[in-house]
């Protein structure tokens, strides 16, 4: 599948970059369009896979899988991260591993494909994309924040009680902080974000994957050469 370079290098552009770089096209007219596609696709697909749910099952399944958290899943397992164009700002907070950006960019990327190609082609992008996370509980638990994630795995698991470290950074006027996670007084991982909430989710989600045994690669196969050829090769 081919995107038209101008059309991939807009589904790839962040607003904080477009803002430094003479206000350029940025991804959220394309992030409008693929948010459509995808909720369409994934509406269809459950509607007709699964006959004998009740509409409050499929809307959680819908939930599930268009949901911030597991689109930035998908976006990780696929690196589209290191491509997306971003501010210095957004850069220096680590803003290519950040969950609302990643899964924005996957949504202007879908937005894209179906530009440039056709609905059929899209669809079976989304479906590629989200089905293999239907057999993923830790993707399938995408309804909570990693905060409550990790706070119902430190308790399966007896780990002890949480609690964050907070460091700030930077002038009044751009600070950033970085949070470290502790359970039982074991430091498990940090995160970086513009508020001490952002920094604290980070955190939270990078000690999720940690004691996950690192993120799923599920949905890369293919998919790489195929679909999303075109990002990987820029």
């Amino acid at each position: 599948m081919h995107i038209a370079p101008e059309t991939l290098r807009c589904a790839l552009t962040h607003r904080s970059y477009a803002y430094e770089n003479d206000g350029m096209p940025t991804n959220e007219r394309l992030e409008f369009l693929g948010d459509s596609v995808l909720g369409y696709a994934v509406t269809d697909y459950l509607f007709r896979t699964y006959p004998d749910h009740s509409e409050g099952d499929l809307a959680k399944l819908r939930s599930a899988l268009v949901s911030t958290r597991a689109l930035a899943r998908i976006a990780r397992a696929l690196q589209v991260g290191p491509h997306i164009s971003l501010g210095t700002g957004e850069l220096r907070t680590g803003g290519q591993d950040k969950d609302s950006i990643l899964a924005d960019t996957m949504e202007a990327l879908i937005g894209a494909a179906y530009l440039s190609t056709s609905f059929e082609t899209a669809r079976r992008l989304v479906l590629r994309l989200v089905v293999p996370l239907l057999s993923d509980a830790q993707a399938m638990s995408a309804g909570k924040d990693w905060k409550t994630t990790i706070q119902e795995i430190s308790a399966q698991r007896g780990l002890g009680d949480i609690r964050y470290g907070i460091e700030g950074s930077g002038p009044d006027h751009d600070r950033s902080f970085t949070a470290t996670l502790i359970i039982g007084g074991v430091a498990y991982a940090s995160g970086t974000g513009k508020s001490k909430k952002d920094a604290e989710r980070e955190a939270a989600r990078r000690s999720v994957e940690k004691l996950a045994g690192g993120s799923s690669d599920a949905v890369r196969d293919d998919v790489l050469d195929d679909v999303l050829g075109d990002v990987l090769d820029r």
